[in-house]
């Protein structure tokens, strides 16, 4: 398709469009892996001309890594969705465990956390965008919401706190098999996460109302600011 013609196209249509090419490229990287696909065959499989593919991404790693940042969007969107059910879900327990099972069921972004060059190729190095620096920010910014209300232990800076939160999850993902209970080993990071981590202080229901506010308001943004860039 040509430039002028796609022109013709409404945004939602161009949005599904490149939602369903996104869908087919990473159907073809579960099952070929980053150095095997091409823009052919995301084309060929699409039912779609190449040229159409490079109307959305200048390049084919463009293409890949917009694959990915989708997998991110989708995990982020479904832990701020059991936020918003579930306001309990702030603490961090609660929080490891949700944002786990996101990860686990995504098998592209597990990857992601295995540093499977294989699979995702030069995927799997660490950016160091804007996308990243949001991140690192509204990590940070949480733990100093959960600081000033007493919830995390306080011999340590949020800073290592942060680091060390993140290491455990990174760890269960890591050590997970493919044929393990997700829900248990979701279980047991809560319990692992809440021993080592929280104080276990009694909050009013106005305090724990009010960071968990702070919460989704930290984590609604941040995904609103991850779909501008999308």
């Amino acid at each position: 398709m040509s430039a002028s013609g796609d022109r013709t196209r409404g945004p939602r249509e161009r949005a599904d469009r490149a939602d369903r090419i996104l869908t087919v490229a990473s159907d073809l990287l579960l099952r070929f892996g980053y150095r095997r696909v091409t823009i052919d065959d995301v084309a060929r499989q699409a039912d779609i001309g190449k040229g159409t593919i490079y109307l959305h991404w200048k390049t084919r790693d463009e293409l890949f890594r917009a694959v990915f940042e989708r997998e991110v969007l989708g995990a982020i969107d479904e832990l701020l969705a059991g936020l918003r059910r579930d306001r309990g879900t702030w603490r961090p327990h609660r929080f490891a465990a949700r944002y786990f099972v996101a990860i686990m069921s995504r098998p592209l972004l597990r990857a992601f956390f295995l540093a499977d060059a294989e699979l995702l190729g030069k995927l799997v190095k660490p950016g160091s965008g804007d996308r990243e620096k949001r991140h690192d920010l509204v990590s940070q910014s949480y733990f100093e919401v959960l600081a000033e209300h007493g919830v995390l232990r306080d011999d340590m800076s949020t800073e290592d706190l942060a680091y060390a939160f993140l290491a455990t999850l990174e760890g269960f993902i890591q050590a997970a098999a493919e044929h393990d209970d997700i829900q248990a080993r979701s279980e047991l990071l809560a319990a692992t996460v809440q021993r080592a981590f929280e104080t276990g202080r009694k909050l009013s229901r106005a305090t724990e109302d009010a960071i968990a506010a702070r919460v989704i308001d930290l984590i609604t943004h941040l995904s609103e600011a991850d779909h501008v860039d999308d």
